[in-house]
């Protein structure tokens, strides 16, 4: 094959982790880096205005276009799976919500199988990305490439559901990346000077601007072994074959939760009995490949508001046009937010030691991809379990990288995710029946009044729960002689040499909230890792357990 380009480490996707990792890979000036990206430019309004989140997951020209199976489950239906083929990856078409995840979700990475990922590690490579807007030093990373900040709130209904959880008995907390997750309070989010701050901006623009740090627009096809050794990638552009980008060091996975787990496969490394029903030669038998695939789903509870104060209320074409005007000359006004300015983590019961089910809350009635818009004014809250035991698979249809994978989650296939739900859609209806509400509150609107019993509530989830795009897991991180493991602790490639996976497909489990974060962390500890660093030393700090949480839901 024609060597068409090389560097010490080709690094291929320049999502969340790629953009991180191309970052510290360079840093020093010593190694070439050259990134890999099979998207175009993130230039234009509809990626960097906040206010415009949910137009370029709906475009193709940023998305991958991915569709999951029909579930039985969910009646039939097939959720889409938007994953970002942009510069910047799914972090330039994501909410720009900013949660870390609980520290207990990364004890519990380590404490299967997963050494050196508990929080007391991860949470000094969060400390290095960050750039928080007024936050606690002990907790938070100040000077960071990623700029984070708290929502404003200056809509009064931000204000109404924080005071509707203190009034149902939850804690308020200022910051649930810091010492308490639990409660309610302000959203975090990666928004600066009224612009999208990807991992585009935050990382790879400075990145680029090294001369030891390169951009090649390729799509990667499979990564090329001699014997058990990864040499490169092969490349293609279009449907035309372009040759071979060798690596003379590591060639490092970074495409995401869906394409890591992909190229994998169509490299021969996976379930044997799989590759070869897809027509693709066993290069290496790695029977956990594709397999653990989780996500998160949310259900919108819906109420009418009997005061026009809502978003509802500028979803009309003259008024998204003097939104988008004002932020194009200015980067203010409603172009300048993601709108999900107030959320909450809350236990589902007694017994639950850490938050398992999160809220965001936006004052709209409105489909997160901005179709189904309420009549009239409302407001509502996204919510949904964090810790589902369901798990699903990614397997080759055929053995070419035209071949659509298939995609399959098996939503709801655990009886406590029925459960779990349930429980969601009860203690939201409690919060928004809290005194807080009493100025703007009026029937509800989704799932509707009429809907109690678990019957009901049942056959609404079965029609309504959507995906909250989190998918991970499918290249899980794990003990090296973990049959079921993808990579170690290292993001090794278990039984292959020089190839590392470093994204939320190496998860071994998903993390309580959205996945940006730990994304990020992932690029930036990997790098690390790659270089052969002495890594970050361990703190020692203890998150905020609620206290008689044994015996009490909140």
């Amino acid at each position: 094959m024609k060597v068409i380009d090389e560097a010490d480490y080709v690094v291929v996707g320049s999502g969340s982790a790629g953009c991180a990792l191309s970052f510290r890979l360079s840093e020093s000036g010593a190694e070439e880096v050259l990134v890999v990206e099979a998207g175009g430019t993130d230039a234009g309004p509809f990626i960097q205005m906040p206010g415009a989140l949910s137009m370029p997951m709906n475009m193709r020209r940023y998305d991958w276009g991915y569709r999951a199976e029909a579930e039985e489950s969910l009646g039939g239906r097939r959720l889409q799976t938007p994953r970002g083929r942009v510069i910047g990856g799914s972090s330039s078409i994501n909410g720009m919500v900013y949660v870390r995840g609980h520290a207990r979700d990364f004890d519990h990475w380590a404490q299967t199988g997963a050494a050196g990922w508990s929080y007391a590690h991860v949470l000094p490579y969060f400390k290095r990305m960050e750039a928080m807007d007024g936050g606690d030093p002990l907790w938070r990373g100040l000077l960071g490439p990623l700029n984070v900040k708290r929502g404003a709130m200056e809509n009064p209904l931000y204000g109404a559901f924080v005071e509707a959880g203190r009034q149902a008995g939850y804690p308020v907390t200022e910051d649930y990346n810091a010492a308490a997750q639990e409660g309610f309070g302000p959203m975090q989010h990666t928004i600066w000077r009224g612009r999208r701050w990807s991992a585009a901006n935050a990382y790879l623009r400075p990145a680029l601007r090294r001369p030891n740090c390169r951009f090649a627009t390729a799509e990667a096809t499979h990564v090329v072994l001699e014997g058990d050794r990864a040499v490169g990638i092969a490349v293609r552009r279009g449907r035309r074959r372009l040759g071979l980008i060798r690596a003379r060091k590591e060639v490092v996975l970074a495409a995401g939760a869906i394409n890591s787990p992909l190229l994998l496969l169509r490299s021969g490394i996976g379930p044997a009995t799989d590759l070869s029903e897809a027509g693709v030669e066993v290069r290496v038998p790695r029977e956990g490949v594709g397999r653990n695939l989780q996500d998160h789903l949310e259900l919108y509870i819906q109420q009418s508001c009997t005061q026009a104060i809502t978003l509802n209320g500028y979803l009309n074409l003259f008024a998204k046009g003097q939104i988008g005007m004002e932020w194009m000359l200015l980067h203010t006004g409603y172009g300048a937010t993601n709108h999900f300015e107030a959320c909450a983590f809350v236990r589902s019961g007694a017994g639950v030691d850490y938050p398992d089910i999160q809220y965001h809350f936006i004052p709209a009635a409105v489909r997160y991809d901005g179709q189904a818009a309420a009549e009239g004014h409302g407001f509502q809250a996204h919510v949904g379990p964090m810790r589902s035991q369901s798990r699903g698979a990614i397997r080759l249809t055929g053995s070419g990288p035209d071949d659509p994978p298939s995609i399959r989650f098996n939503y709801m296939s655990h009886p406590q995710d029925w459960r779990d739900f349930r429980t969601a859609i009860r203690l939201t209806r409690e919060i928004f029946a809290q005194k807080a509400f009493d100025p703007y509150r009026g029937p509800e609107i989704q799932p509707g009044a009429a809907v109690q019993s678990d019957d009901e509530l049942d056959a609404f989830i079965r029609d309504h729960a959507e995906s909250a795009y989190h998918p991970c897991g499918a290249a899980r991180m794990g003990a090296a002689d973990d049959p079921l493991a993808v990579v170690d602790p290292e993001c090794r490639v278990i039984g292959v040499e020089a190839l590392r996976v470093a994204d939320s497909s190496i998860f071994p489990r998903v993390t309580n909230g959205n996945l940006n974060a730990p994304s990020i962390m992932t690029g930036e500890k990997a790098a690390d890792h790659i270089l052969g660093r002495q890594m970050l030393a361990a703190e020692g700090l203890a998150p905020v357990i609620a206290e008689g949480w044994e015996t009490r839901q909140r």
